[in-house]
């Protein structure tokens, strides 16, 4: 099974799969970010799709029709995205609708979107986490694969609460990758 790791940030998650030995054969990023370090560390092919825009004219279709023809030549079974800040259009999903991957920081489906861990501090709860979910047209709202609690402790900030989830996170979502890597299939 071919993996393409879309990504926007530090690569920690990429890291982490490329560690476990998640047969990663491309790195697609929307911006300069430290995950092409990281790809270029374990010897990893990386392209960039880059965001040109982040107002109003940001034409999403065009964009994601870009990326299927990426993904499409890079041979891909199976997209995981790791921190991936671009949401994706219908192109993407009618391409590999079923093989997309992603986690989120909140225990779906509580806190879609992309503050949930604000959210979370906010509303007051005791406990949020993570969830790997299979990724569909509508934000954070495909079928869940896995999830973990997280308790939130006294005093814990927006960055501290963050940290400890994204510790979680490395763990549950390789292992998840892993599992659909090894029945070949989601």
């Amino acid at each position: 099974m071919r993996v393409a790791v879309l990504a926007s940030g530090s690569g920690t998650i990429l890291d982490a799969m490329c560690d476990a030995g998640v047969p990663v054969a491309v790195v697609v990023v929307d911006r300069p970010c430290g995950a092409i370090e990281v790809a270029k560390r374990h010897g990893i092919a990386c392209e960039m799709v880059e965001r040109t825009s982040f107002g109003d004219d940001f034409d999403r279709h065009a964009y994601s029709r870009t990326m299927v023809t990426v993904l499409e030549a890079a041979g891909t079974d199976l997209v995981v995205m790791a921190g991936f800040g671009t949401i994706l259009a219908t192109p993407v999903f009618d391409a590999f609708g079923g093989c997309i991957l992603n986690t989120h920081p909140a225990l779906l489906p509580s806190f879609k979107g992309w503050h949930a861990v604000d959210a979370a501090l906010a509303a007051g709860v005791k406990v949020t986490g993570c969830t790997v979910h299979v990724a569909t047209e509508a934000v954070d709202d495909g079928p869940i694969l896995a999830q973990q609690a997280v308790e939130v402790l006294d005093g814990d900030t927006v960055e501290s609460l963050h940290e400890r989830i994204k510790v979680v996170e490395r763990q549950l979502y390789v292992q998840s990758v892993l599992d659909v890597v090894a029945r070949g299939r989601v």
